[in-house]
């Protein structure tokens, strides 16, 4: 008997696609990041990156540990609704949402510094030039994702990995070149350069670095032996960050040291904003500028702002993307009304969250403070993380026997198999103390927040009341499921289909003749691309008719032998999901029909990787639109 997989998730990714993804993210923050700090931590930026990056690591040890036992999107808000109840849950993915909003803003609004420092217009180096622009971008994103335009995850890693090696080519020229032990050093005035009051800001705001550590948690429910892939990508990107923003801000602080300008005030062009002569928008480029490149510098700085600007876009649209799966979630599971995870009946994302989370982005970007943005980063990460902390911790002693396949380093161990993580602990400790400190000196970030999550805690019980539920038993929203079954016989042939392309007659005729030699059945795979907007399970409904439609044509024209399903895949995952659901079938053959040539190759894609990966036989079934020439299918052997 052959049992059919179960219609719902692909499990693709490894450990190096989550982190390329997750360094995509995170490492995209360095670029406004390092200007921010150094505007309050001055000489002793470096300092404060080492400090931080050893506060992430025991983030990522928690969100490690968490996430390999509950591999499911949420992050903390996944993790405080296994260790609390649902109450907590929407507590942190509330935080969670102004973190993303805060990306989405922030992201945006150091795009055009980058491209005004590297057009030379400088009109976008400053209000209201700026401002304007990045709401345009933010709009025009926001547009995109409703649309659920297929983005290329190719593309994404392929420019996290560039932006990598290209971070790292920067600390070994700005080493060779410009770095100055002793201008570190002069760089520090204790208690006056920068003040403690500063330096301990400076600490909280230099977490907006590590923008994006939910981005793996977020992607579980897509890694293949995720058990090993969540922790071993987490782990990697610790190492990879960690070597980055340690030497980064050491270089930037050699070619651009700390200074006395003419009132007796310490700066660092880091920190100044363009209007005095400094690279706050844009603190990258203004390090490659300090470096002497000779014939490369005019070059370098034009490949470096570039693709700057490339990654803030990037990380601009995955805090709107990740907007869009965080509203579906908390809507799947009664946090917020259904209305605003509503998908769109012609694109399928959920439009209407995806568009007020946009507005509230540009209304962020309106002052043009980048300080306040990244404070407001602060505000929302560190209760966030905290919370993951915290929920780490309960679980340790709430439910010690659980399956934990990996633990983070540094464990008590109680009586009763239960132990208290030291990690965990120390972590929340600090991300608490960095909340406190950010929440209590600043005024204007202590409104906004507490606002924030004011508001949020207004909303939730009086929906929850009027859906009949309690504030803390976790409610979700029935999504049918189709049930297993079990195949009278191994299906040898399957058929691939494209529920976008309609039905292709000559696809089933061909697999109808070479069935009937083999005796075999017919199964017919449908499959359907779901924006990256979009979670990948989530309700498609003109889709998903379209899919159901092509497999009872099939099955008209096939008969009884003929079976088929619908399977839900992320852009340019199909191939590698039909090579799999061949093997799961044990087919003897795959028949597809020949797509529409959109490109500069035959097959496309989709088929290109069935080629690649075949397990069997592959008939590629041509189609001629018109004219005397028979369909004749064209024909790969193993």
């Amino acid at each position: 008997m052959a049992e059919r997989r179960l219609h719902g998730l692909q499990r693709v990714l490894g450990v190096n696609a989550l982190f390329s993804t997750a360094y995509g993210n995170v490492g995209s923050s360095i670029y406004y990041a390092l200007g921010l700090v150094a505007s309050f931590a001055l000489g002793l930026t470096p300092v404060v990156f080492v400090i931080t990056g050893f506060i992430f690591y025991l983030t990522a040890a928690t969100y490690a540990e968490a996430t390999a036992m509950y591999p499911e999107a949420g992050g903390s808000s996944s993790f405080a609704r296994h260790a609390f109840n649902e109450l907590a849950s929407f507590f942190a993915a509330w935080a969670q949402m102004l973190n993303y909003t805060i990306t989405i803003a922030i992201s945006a609004f150091f795009v055009p510094h980058y491209l005004g420092g590297v057009a030379h217009v400088d009109a976008l180096r400053h209000a209201p030039g700026d401002i304007f622009f990045s709401i345009g971008l933010i709009i025009a994103l926001s547009l995109v994702n409703v649309r659920g335009v297929k983005e290329s995850a190719g593309v994404n890693i392929g420019l996290a990995v560039v932006d990598f090696l290209t971070q790292l080519l920067l600390v070994a020229v700005g080493i060779f070149l410009v770095f100055s032990p002793s201008t570190l050093i002069d760089n520090v005035h204790f208690g006056l350069a920068p003040t403690w009051k500063d330096f301990f800001v400076a600490i909280p705001v230099g977490m907006i670095a590590y923008t994006g550590i939910e981005t793996i948690s977020n992607m579980a429910e897509e890694a293949k032996d995720e058990e090993k892939t969540i922790p071993a990508a987490i782990n990697r990107v610790v190492i990879a960050v960690f070597a980055i923003y340690s030497l980064l801000p050491m270089v930037a602080l050699s070619a651009l040291p700390v200074t006395q300008n003419p009132d007796g005030e310490y700066v660092t062009k880091l920190g100044l904003p363009e209007d005095q002569g400094g690279f706050a928008g844009d603190p990258v480029l203004g390090v490659v500028k300090g470096f002497d490149l000779g014939f490369l510098q005019g070059p370098t700085e034009v490949y470096v702002g570039i693709l700057a600007a490339t990654i803030l876009l990037i990380a601009s649209n995955a805090g709107i993307i990740g907007v869009s799966r965080l509203v579906y979630s908390m809507g799947v599971h009664r946090q917020m009304p259904d209305r605003m995870r509503q998908l769109h009946p012609k694109y399928g994302t959920p439009y209407i969250g995806i568009l007020i989370f946009g507005v509230i982005a540009c209304i962020a970007v309106i002052p043009g403070k980048a300080e306040f943005l990244g404070n407001m980063y602060a505000f929302g990460a560190m209760l966030s993380f905290t919370v993951a902390h915290v929920a780490v911790v309960k679980l340790r002693l709430s439910k010690p026997d659980a399956r934990r396949p990996w633990r983070g380093p540094g464990n008590i161990e109680l009586s009763g198999g239960r132990s208290i993580p030291l990690f965990a602990v120390f972590g929340g400790i600090f991300t608490l103390l960095a909340f406190i400190v950010v929440t209590a000196l600043h005024v204007d970030v202590a409104i906004a927040g507490i606002g924030w999550l004011a508001l949020g805690m207004a909303i939730y019980p009086v929906y929850r009341k009027r859906q009949g539920l309690d504030l803390t038993t976790t409610t979700k929203v029935a999504i049918q499921r189709p049930v297993l079954e079990h195949e009278a016989e191994y299906e040898s042939v399957l058929v691939a289909l494209d529920a976008t392309q309609g039905y292709a007659k000559g696809t089933i005729a061909t697999a109808a003749k070479l069935a009937a030699r083999r005796r075999r059945g017919i199964h017919v795979l449908v499959y359907i691309a779901v924006p990256q907007s979009s979670p990948i399970n989530a309700s498609l409904p003109e889709a998903e008719a379209a899919a159901e439609s092509i497999i009872e044509q099939a099955r008209l024209q096939g008969g009884r032998r003929v079976t088929g399903h619908v399977e839900k895949v992320r852009a340019g995952g199909a191939g590698r999901m039909i090579v799999q659901e061949a093997r799961q079938l044990r087919a003897q053959a795959i028949v597809a029909p020949l797509p529409p040539r959109t490109g500069g190759t035959l097959f496309g894609k989709t088929l290109e990787t069935v080629l690649a990966e075949r397990p069997c036989r592959v008939i590629i079934q041509s189609d001629p639109v018109k004219g005397p020439i028979s369909k004749r299918p064209i024909t790969v052997l193993d």
